[in-house]
């Protein structure tokens, strides 16, 4: 077998073994952002929990400061009745206390609603807190698990980009650089095998003579269809 065809095809069982780690690490990196998803999602749920809460005692707030105002109103009108000498002061005088009166119901309502919400968000508030605590804790221990594996997996990489490295300086440059321009578009694919005097890159039938070159495999030969560098197997395990 050709010195060079028997080179490409090691580099490209390299390169396809480096690649292969490629969805692995995805893998490990996807697991770590459905954790890191749950946790934005209980965050995101307790930070609205939070604000109900700030919002409601603001409005609380508001309303107990409405009550003291209507308080102070209702003393002022008490103190102004001993100095009214009509009927239609005493009157108007009355409606403002009913009015003040109403207001003062219905703040207090108010109040008492807002809290009992308050009271049952703060519930669910503690149910999210320990959710985002257990969540965070899945997501170290997670982080923990990828990370190990994430390291094994570089390590064997790197192990490989040394094969490579040691490989690819051997090559004859020319010959490295035809390969790579293929392996542009062809990924993975760019040395391939034929079977059954078929191209295993585009599945395309070879002509007898290409078919009889790639068995002989003195020179490399490049599917007439596609382009890409072929073998045969039987020769590359006799090799």
């Amino acid at each position: 077998m050709n010195k060079h065809l028997k080179e490409l095809i090691e580099l490209s069982k390299i390169d396809k073994a480096i690649d292969s780690y490629t969805p692995q690490l995805e893998a490990a990196n996807k697991k770590v952002e459905k954790v890191e998803k749950k946790i934005s999602a209980a965050q995101a749920e307790l930070d609205t929990l939070n604000a109900s809460i700030a919002e409601n005692d603001a409005r609380v707030k508001t309303f107990e400061e409405q009550l003291t105002m209507l308080n102070e109103q209702l003393a002022s009108n008490a103190k102004k009745s001993k100095d009214i000498t009509t009927e239609k002061e005493m009157k108007a005088l009355s409606l403002e206390e009913d009015i003040a009166k109403e207001k003062m119901t219905f703040a207090n309502e108010e109040i008492e609603r807002l809290q009992n919400i308050n009271e049952t968000t703060k519930l669910l508030l503690e149910e999210a807190k320990a959710k985002v605590e257990a969540l965070t804790a899945e997501a170290e221990a997670i982080n923990e698990v990828v990370s190990v594996e994430k390291a094994e997996i570089e390590k064997s990489k790197g192990e490989l980009f040394v094969e490579r490295e040691k490989l690819s300086r051997d090559l004859e440059q020319k010959v490295l650089a035809f390969y790579e321009k293929i392996r542009i578009w062809a990924g993975n694919t760019a040395v391939v095998p034929v079977k059954k005097q078929a191209c295993y890159g585009c599945y395309m039938k070879l002509n007898d003579k290409t078919y009889s070159d790639v068995i002989k495999a003195d020179e490399i030969c490049n599917c007439p269809h596609c382009g890409r560098i072929l073998y045969i197997e039987s020769v590359t395990e006799e090799a």
